[in-house]
């Protein structure tokens, strides 16, 4: 059986809300999503553009966990491309591998 989980700090409304992530959900790109809060329980269904999107799985990981072979479900090649997409979406925010963020695993329903 599976840990419980802490309560949740934001909606699954929240969860994808850039345009350029939403169009990588909806073309199958993007599986995954990492967050510093948890968004969703696991069963959960996030709507985008009218297509809906069942969470799979939601557990905590270190960014210095990240791998080029987990990050694909983000919709990126390498954790390298990742991490510069995520710095330019947070400026002036520190890199720090061992920041915890939240994994939520989807897929379509």
């Amino acid at each position: 059986m599976s840990e419980a989980l802490p309560p949740k700090t934001c909606s699954i409304e929240r969860m994808i809300t850039v345009d350029a992530d939403v169009a990588k959900v909806l073309s199958g790109e993007k599986t995954a999503t990492r967050r510093n809060g948890r968004y969703a329980d696991i069963g959960e269904i996030m709507e985008l553009q009218g297509r809906k999107f069942e969470v799979t799985n939601v557990y905590s990981q270190a960014l210095g966990e990240l791998t080029d072979e987990n990050i694909k479900g983000e919709g990126y090649s390498s954790v390298e491309e990742y991490k510069n997409y995520i710095m330019s979406m947070h400026a002036g925010m520190p890199w720090m591998p061992q920041m915890r963020v939240w994994v939520h695993e989807f897929r379509e329903v």
